[in-house]
């Protein structure tokens, strides 16, 4: 079967190639700390199991809340929205994992997509001139 003849199976091909860097590069469940010294400085201390943000490697003791022992200079993370700060307003709301390489996985999403168009194109005018 020749698969440069059936212009369906491009365009899908096409699609699933341009999507899966995207789908790879997505959360994966995984969570936003590594590790407590991270959870620190992002103002997260005392994570109890079911939280967002826990894991169960940031809970050494087992006891169902980690990072349960932040530093003397712990500053925690203000969740509080203020009349007074309209600027400042939950600026990690639009964190979604997403990195310096989505704009070239996008590029490349869109080269394949283009390179598919242009192969199904082609096929039709070699059909056509027959």
């Amino acid at each position: 079967m020749n698969l440069l003849r059936k212009p369906g199976a491009i365009v899908v091909a096409a699609l699933a190639l341009a999507l899966l860097p995207g789908a790879a590069s997505a959360h994966d469940g995984d969570h936003p700390f590594a590790n407590c010294a991270e959870a620190y400085a992002a103002g997260y201390a005392n994570l109890p199991k079911g939280n967002e943000h826990y894991g169960s490697h940031l809970d050494r003791d087992g006891d169902g809340i980690g990072c349960d022992q932040p530093p003397a200079d712990f500053k925690p993370h203000d969740d509080e929205v203020t009349a007074d700060d309209p600027g400042e307003q939950h600026r990690d709301l639009a964190e979604t994992g997403g990195g310096d390489t989505a704009v070239y996985l996008a590029a490349i999403g869109s080269t394949v997509l283009l390179t598919g168009g242009a192969l199904v194109t082609s096929a039709r005018r070699r059909r056509a001139a027959r």
